[in-house]
């Protein structure tokens, strides 16, 4: 499938979104990217059964690009709490595997929906900013395990890096927001590659695929959007180390808002 210039530049500007919001707020940028991917299937030709769910798994994939960018920018200012990513990972890669196949299960109307839930949601953490009480501790590595399963479980289904699920449950176990933003965007990779795997696998066998695609990954638009992630995750670090970003949560949560009603509508 050959992508006309406009919906090329479209990808673009998706992918330098994604790469600002992964270093900025520590997500993974489907919020952005499912959107759009969704528009560029389906004027491109896909079967509408297949368009929801081979934008997820794709805006999935990107995030293995974009978390690497992310989370070495993090990593150099000493942000990341490694201890805590080694115990949430292996549940992490345990429930993006399931996931996947979950996710290509569900009738494309209902993943749909899922999303829409998923992002007002995520706009809803971003405006409450609720504050814990300050004995609270992560739990033991078993309960820690488990929470990986359910992160890894829900970021499969959207397509997203997790960030939504991991960053509030740090921050609930009064880990600084800096290092919950910066752990999170370490969880990524482990979050994609499993729920990237489990999406190639589920779509071997996928009738009418679009050329270029492997299972329900199209790869033409990962390439795109991975390039320009990458280039641009590093500034959205550096501006998030370096401003308060209360008010640009403040923001974005009403635009989630709107793309949620979008897919509760469409």
């Amino acid at each position: 499938m050959l992508l006309q210039p406009v919906l090329i530049l479209e990808l673009l500007l998706a992918g330098v979104g994604a790469g600002l919001l992964s270093g900025l707020l520590g997500i993974g940028g489907a919020m952005v990217l499912v959107p759009v991917l969704t528009f560029v299937l389906a004027h491109s030709g896909v079967p509408a059964e297949y368009t929801v769910k081979m934008a997820v798994a794709t805006s999935l994939a990107t995030i293995m690009f974009t978390s690497m960018s992310s989370v070495r920018a993090h990593h150099r200012r000493g942000a990341v709490r490694w201890e805590i990513a080694r115990v949430l990972a292996p549940g992490i890669v345990v429930g993006s595997l399931a996931g996947a196949q979950v996710a290509v299960a569900l009738p494309a109307k209902a993943l749909g929906i899922l999303f829409a839930v998923f992002i007002a949601f995520s706009a809803t953490q971003m405006l409450l900013d609720r504050k814990p009480k300050a004995s609270r501790t992560l739990p033991g590595p078993a309960a820690t395990f488990g929470v990986g399963i359910v992160i890894g479980l829900l970021s499969a289904l959207v397509g997203a890096g997790g960030a939504f699920v991991s960053v509030p449950f740090m921050t609930w176990c009064n880990v600084k927001i800096h290092e919950a933003v910066a752990t999170s965007a370490s969880l990524g990779f482990p979050i994609a590659l499993a729920g990237t795997i489990g999406y190639m696998w589920a779509g071997r066998d996928l009738a009418h695929a679009p050329p270029g695609s492997i299972g329900y990954i199209f790869v033409p638009a990962l390439a795109i959007i991975a390039l320009a992630s990458m280039t641009l995750a590093p500034l959205g670090a550096r501006i998030a180390h370096g401003m308060e970003i209360r008010p640009l949560k403040r923001i974005f949560a009403v635009v989630l808002y709107c793309i949620s009603a979008y897919f509760l509508l469409r």
